[in-house]
């Protein structure tokens, strides 16, 4: 009987990598997708080329820091419309060698697969992504979910790796508990203030204290990762996104909260438009504000019931607004509306 094994596939600097295929001039230049391409505007770093993170290019990071660190960059603006088409192309691909495929995203996807070489099923996977779209991809192979994303991070760019629970500890033992997947600095922080560094503490700590910090569902969640242990589900349906968002930079910054509630308003009504298009209603909604120089805090709200009226959001939002106290100046803002769980 063949193993079943769990495929995580991402696809190396996506956005950067549509860009060079359409500008194959651009190849081993530094390359910074992000905003309207300017870096004298404001606006965050997207996704940055291999070459452009050398410099300390990252996702998020404001355009003005990576013209610094950078500067002989190539700056380009967003095009969503682009790469939403070649993730189409690619997903299609996946599904084609693999009915039991599940999407994820742009740029990546887990696959249920029943071979006794992952391996080579994994390269089939980098061939034909390669030969119908030009774009390299990266496929970590685990025996659950957890296992195959860690895996991926170990195989980039374009590489395979397989992370089981046999070399778990082989691999990860070391590693600060935030290598795990859903494992922030902040969590990492709480549970260093337990006295665990690193995963294999984590994996062998006492459940009851993590408990206790994190709470009795979060707590043996951490234990459980820490350990390689959790989901091998992959579900086959349509990709359905959780939200719909909408964000703007300001050029100059907003201070008068006037109009930072005006701003909100008009923000909430492009994503009540999404929120329509999309034929879901939504059940919360959550406001991101930037601060000046670059802080960032976000804050939402359950509506009443779920909408998709516009009216409904737009008060959502200004309750959400509300529940901000700082009137510094503001730099960005945003307007999420989250749908009910699927299923």
């Amino acid at each position: 009987m063949t193993t079943r094994w769990v495929l995580h596939v991402d696809l190396d600097q996506f956005i950067a990598a549509v860009e060079v295929l359409r500008r194959p001039e651009l190849r081993g230049v530094p390359v910074v997708v992000g905003g309207d391409g300017d870096p004298a505007k404001r606006g965050v770093v997207a996704t940055a080329s291999y070459e452009a993170r050398e410099y300390g290019v990252q996702s998020g990071l404001p355009l003005r820091t990576a013209a610094r660190r950078c500067p002989e960059a190539v700056f380009l603006p967003v095009d969503r419309e682009a790469y939403e088409a070649v993730s189409a192309e690619v997903m299609a691909v996946l599904r084609e060698l693999c009915p039991e495929t599940e999407v994820m995203g742009w740029d990546e996807a887990f696959l249920a697969v029943r071979t006794d070489d992952p391996e080579s099923f994994a390269r089939q996977i980098q061939d034909r992504v390669l030969a119908a779209t030009g774009l390299a991809c990266s496929v970590g192979i685990g025996e659950n979910r957890l296992q195959a994303k860690l895996a991926t991070g170990f195989g980039k760019p374009a590489g395979v790796y397989r992370l089981t629970f046999r070399n778990w500890f082989e691999v990860l033992g070391d590693q600060p508990a935030s290598a795990l997947w859903g494992i922030g600095t902040k969590t990492a922080a709480k549970l260093a203030g337990l006295g665990i560094h690193t995963v294999r503490q984590l994996a062998t700590a006492d459940v009851a204290p993590v408990a206790a910090r994190f709470g009795p569902t979060t707590g043996p969640w951490l234990v459980l990762t820490a350990r390689g242990i959790g989901s091998d589900e992959v579900s086959a349906d349509p990709y359905v996104p959780r939200s719909r968002s909408r964000e703007v930079t300001f050029q100059q910054d907003l201070t008068d909260w006037g109009e930072v509630r005006a701003q909100v308003r008009r923000i909430a009504g492009q994503v009540t438009a999404d929120v329509v298009a999309e034929r879901r209603p939504a059940v919360r909604i959550v406001v991101k504000v930037r601060y000046r120089p670059f802080f960032t805090s976000t804050h939402g709200v359950p509506l009443p019931e779920p909408s998709s009226d516009q009216a409904v959001i737009e008060q959502g939002a200004a309750a959400a607004l509300e529940k901000f106290t700082d009137r510094r100046p503001v730099r960005l803002l945003g307007v999420r509306a989250e749908f009910a769980a699927a299923g």
